[in-house]
């Protein structure tokens, strides 16, 4: 192991496991325990690592529907808009973004009737000119990070 590539090698043994102690770190990558604990460290200082969340299954918890929204919005309103949807505790993702549509968000609802409700609620606001709601039929890949190529690769 080079330390050329230790913080990417740190990164990828965390994106495997992010309950992984600093010890099983250390000796995955066979350094010191303070090794990692200080690159660690400063990989959170300069904003790489922003913090260790579960990956949790919306499915076992009785959200069964996943809806993708896309707005067409009054650019003057476009932030107000992007933090209503950041601020609705269903939408797991909003996006600002190019092409025919000015925002995309990602919510999830207990059952189809749950969706029509809260989508309802959500663009009623006189500042969306358009919106179109697409089911999630079946999830490929959801969560998903991708490992950082190391010169080891």
């Amino acid at each position: 192991m080079t330390y050329e590539t230790l913080d990417d090698d740190l990164v990828n043994e965390l994106l495997d496991n992010g309950r992984a102690s600093l010890r099983s770190l250390a000796e995955e990558l066979d350094v010191s325990v303070t090794t990692v604990s200080n690159h660690l460290s400063d990989l959170e200082e300069e904003g790489v690592i922003e913090g260790y969340t579960p990956k949790v299954n919306y499915d076992e918890l009785g959200y069964d529907v996943t809806a993708i929204m896309q707005l067409k919005a009054e650019g003057h309103a476009l932030p107000e808009i992007t933090e209503t949807l950041r601020d609705h505790r269903q939408m797991i993702s909003v996006y600002e973004v190019t092409g025919d549509y000015d925002v995309i968000a990602v919510g999830k609802f207990e059952d189809t009737d749950d969706m029509n409700d809260q989508i309802k609620t959500l663009i009623t606001d006189p500042d969306i000119n358009q919106s179109n709601t697409s089911i999630v039929l079946n999830t490929v890949a959801e969560n998903e990070q991708f490992e950082l190529e190391t010169d080891d690769d």
